[in-house]
């Protein structure tokens, strides 16, 4: 219970920071319609970090009334730089366009540094996701049990079986040392971290405005299908889909037998591919990165279990 108690609070200060902080601003035109980049065809944000250096958003920009001559260049660009904006932006947003760019300048490429960083973020958070990794073991190690006890009590309402079958679960979590909210901190720390690097790219014209292999970073796959390359925007698609499908079905804990678990990891992995073909390319492969650890972290804990299970 104690446990539960520290995710929920550090859920709320989160709540807070992102409530309590200025947001990406769509650029919007005189007819209050928003400003496509003829560069990349997104929506253009309007409180941009620091001046980009294509010539036609540059256009785009002062057409629209926004000031970006008082704007550090992006290779310039500090966690400083510019005014307060709330702890969100100052102290999550800035902080990672900087290392982003700082990578990006001196690597040469705006998408490694973005894989770097998100690597070096799973990283730190490896003892966290390790533990919901060994959770998900443990959960599918006492799943029959657990089974056995939900078909005992189907269909039974009354409080005093819901009191025995919680408890009859409780002994079977004790008996495999499940702690089901130990494990969950990282996962629900997945959508604000999200959205930092959504923010981040938005607001980042090194960024958006940059290319890898083949990908214009800013650019999503719903616009990019439409252009030249649009082969990789495929690719960039269905290796969302497949890191997704494949990440969601090494974590599912619950009844398989159950056609609704079987078709979770669907439904969960057709809503991503959706939101994909509307993201900036440079959060799919923020996406790729990230599942990718997962996966890769999972075969080993698994490996691991197994190993020592024999041992």
């Amino acid at each position: 219970m104690k446990k539960s108690k520290k995710i929920y609070k550090i859920l709320i200060i989160i709540l807070m920071l992102m409530l309590t902080t200025g947001c990406t601003k769509t650029l919007t035109d005189s007819n209050k319609k928003p400003v496509k980049n003829e560069v990349t065809g997104q929506n253009l944000t309007e409180n941009i970090l620091c001046q980009p250096k294509n010539k036609v958003t540059i256009k785009a920009y002062k057409d629209n009334g926004v000031d970006i001559s008082k704007l550090p260049k992006c290779e310039n660009f500090k966690i400083t730089s510019g005014k307060y904006e709330g702890l969100w932006n100052s102290f999550f947003v800035k902080p990672l366009a900087f290392l982003l760019i700082l990578l990006g300048k001196n690597i040469g490429n705006y998408a490694v540094s973005l894989i770097i960083v998100s690597l070096a973020i799973r990283l730190l958070a490896f003892p966290v996701t390790r533990k919901t990794a060994l959770q998900s073991e443990l959960i599918k190690k006492a799943q029959p049990e657990l089974n056995r006890i939900q078909k005992k009590y189907e269909g039974k309402q009354d409080q005093e079986s819901m009191i025995k079958q919680n408890q009859e679960m409780m002994m079977v979590y004790k008996k495999y040392n499940i702690s089901p909210m130990s494990g969950c901190l990282f996962s629900m720390l997945q959508l604000p971290l999200f959205i930092a690097f959504f923010e981040a790219v938005q607001r980042t014209p090194a960024i958006f405005e940059g290319k890898f292999l083949g990908l214009q970073l800013g650019t999503t796959p719903s616009v990019g299908i439409s252009t030249s390359t649009f082969i990789v925007y495929i690719v960039l698609v269905i290796l969302i889909g497949a890191t997704t499908f494949y990440s969601f079905k090494m974590n599912s804990t619950g009844n398989m037998q159950d056609p609704s678990m079987k078709m979770m990891p669907i439904y969960m992995t057709a809503t991503i591919v959706v939101m994909a073909v509307f993201m900036p390319s440079a959060l799919g492969i923020y996406w790729v990165t990230s599942n990718a650890f997962t996966i890769i972290q999972n075969i080993l804990v698994k490996r691991s279990k197994e190993a020592n299970g024999k041992a």
